[in-house]
């Protein structure tokens, strides 16, 4: 878990209390997660997860106030700052190829456990254009994958006895044919 001293090219944790500073005509937005680690970001990408940073700035004098984000961890919500500033920067030049190619590849180096951290965070903000790509990714991932394989990348733990399995198994063999069996 990373602490609020912990810096990262992507945002950069402070100690202000302001939830907007402005910075060669970039507006800062401070915003401030449930472990108590506080984030600095650009307002462009802020308003990714406008709905919440939004309302908070309409509701508060934004001069005196911190945007709380409660639920949020800051691994994984340093993670979702790095993609929101890389989906930030196409919305600005918008080249698709180059935005799925960068956006694979982020993705790409992303554990399972991250991937899924990371669409908790999307989900909570409610910045659906994030949710989506990573939505996909999972998909993705776990397409012609096994049963054994979803249980582990999801958490699931199996409730089926051997035999309830197996009888399974047997009456749908057809879901079983080509599954790929590596972890």
């Amino acid at each position: 878990m990373a602490s609020s001293a912990e810096t990262t090219e992507t945002c950069k944790p402070s100690t202000e209390t302001t939830a907007e500073t402005t910075t060669k005509s970039t507006k800062i937005i401070t915003l401030k997660i449930s472990d108590e680690a506080i984030f600095e970001v650009e307002d462009s990408v802020a308003m990714e997860i406008l709905v919440i940073v939004k309302s908070f700035l309409e509701d508060q004098s934004p001069s005196t106030e911190i945007v709380p984000l409660p639920n949020i961890l800051a691994k994984p919500f340093s993670q979702f700052i790095e993609f929101c500033k890389e989906h930030v920067m196409f919305k600005e030049n918008p080249d698709k190829e180059k935005q799925k190619k960068i956006s694979e590849f982020f993705l790409k180096e992303k554990s399972n456990e991250e991937l899924l951290d990371m669409i908790t965070v999307a989900k909570y903000l409610e910045a659906e254009d994030l949710l989506d790509l990573l939505s996909q990714a999972v998909a993705d991932r776990i397409q012609i994958k096994s049963v054994e394989y979803m249980r582990k990348f999801f958490g699931i733990e199996n409730d089926f006895t051997r035999e309830e399995e197996a009888k399974l198994c047997e009456e749908r063999s057809w879901a079983f044919e080509d599954v790929d069996k590596d972890y």
